[in-house]
């Protein structure tokens, strides 16, 4: 039986771990992304238990281990007084009770840790998805700069304003929230020694921020905020925002955050937007992951841990399957994730998720490569 041959769009953390995950079931894979480089973005993520689990299984448990920052716990607290409202315990216990330790990153070196175990042939940069046409034998998909190519699978990993979603379910916007979140990496010298903790957000009584190490060595620190700023639609990693409005946005919270603030050189600013949980993710040969298909607010930090989970139960529905079983185990992948994604989306928008005693053994304990499929 000759190999699926899929084509994945888009090179993000949920297009490259599928790429990893299909090519360890058999498949033939070709990434296509737009963008013409790979930049280190300045931004951090927490690399949740149940998305390490997802990615020990690929083999980068040892590089992301000596990447990243290993902290005690989320640690919750009120934005004036700084009284914990609710410790989340990380560190060695919840790698015991869940069986993966809980990181926190610079998003640049998990996008490289995930680039390096995808050879880099099968990556196609400069390819953005101007057309999609489907049949019973394949798809096939062009692309702004010429080029055609068919597919036995399209994977539509390529973000919220998906090409792919829109080419099979018809043009959407997401829904904005009214809120942007300001964020940056800077190297923790400009701290002067100042100890901002291992994971802390301030919970204010309509914003907060979200502050941690990236670095192992605690030589990078980042934060990001959530705040209320109807008038600003753009989506962009790369819109710069301006530091005085954002320090002024948390004049009066707890002083840890305004040492932090007062150190920043710059920020980013990008608005904040979900989606109600889709119905339908799958047509035929061609299925959506990730942000394609349920983007979320980040408020849980799980929402590159969703597409995560994606790309090890897709190549786990499609290990073994022919071309005429393509539309069943897409569909399969589809019964299987809806119902976990649709609770985490929703969870995430009430954005109450640690404020205080909270249940996370339902998140940190999933394991994808084990989890019963539909």
């Amino acid at each position: 039986m000759r190999p699926l041959d899929v084509a994945v769009v888009g090179a993000g953390m949920g297009g490259l771990t599928v790429a990893a995950a299909l090519r360890k079931a058999g498949a033939a894979v070709a990434i296509y992304e737009q963008a013409d480089r790979f930049t280190r973005l300045g931004a951090g993520i927490q690399i949740g238990c149940n998305a390490m689990l997802v990615l020990r299984g690929l083999g980068l448990e040892p590089l992301l281990r000596a990447q990243a920052f290993y902290p005690r716990s989320w640690n919750n607290r009120d934005w004036k007084s700084g009284t914990v409202l609710f410790d989340m315990v990380f560190g060695p216990s919840a790698e015991t009770k869940y069986g993966a330790p809980y990181l926190l990153a610079h998003r640049g070196d998990l996008h490289a840790a995930l680039a390096s175990i995808v050879p880099t042939e099968t990556i196609r940069l400069d390819h953005r998805l101007v057309g999609l046409e489907t049949s019973g034998s394949g798809s096939r998909l062009r692309f702004a700069n010429g080029r055609s190519v068919e597919a036995d699978v399209v994977i539509g990993a390529d973000g919220v304003n998906s090409v792919v979603r829109t080419a099979l379910f018809g043009a959407e916007e997401p829904r904005f929230t009214g809120r942007i979140a300001y964020r940056t990496v800077y190297p923790a010298g400009r701290l002067a020694g100042f100890d901002m903790g291992d994971c802390t957000k301030w919970w204010g009584e309509d914003r907060h921020i979200v502050m941690y190490p990236v670095k192992p060595d605690r030589s990078e620190v980042y934060f990001v905020t959530s705040q209320p700023e109807p008038g600003f639609n753009l989506e962009s990693w790369s819109t710069k925002g301006d530091v005085e409005v954002l320090r002024a946005a948390f004049g009066g919270f707890h002083p840890d955050v305004q040492r932090v603030l007062a150190a920043c050189p710059d920020v980013y600013k990008r608005p904040l937007v979900d989606r109600d949980p889709l119905p339908r993710w799958v047509e035929g040969n061609v299925a959506l992951l990730g942000d394609a298909c349920h983007p979320m607010t980040p408020y849980m930090a799980q929402g590159a841990a969703m597409a995560i989970e994606d790309a090890a139960i897709l190549a786990r529905c499609l290990d073994g399957v022919d071309r005429d079983g393509v539309a069943g185990a897409l569909l399969r992948y589809q019964r299987t994730r809806q119902p976990r994604t649709n609770r985490m989306q929703l969870t995430s928008r009430a954005n109450s998720w640690g404020k205080g005693e909270t249940d996370a053994d339902w998140v940190y304990g999933y394991n994808a490569w084990t989890a019963a499929l539909s």
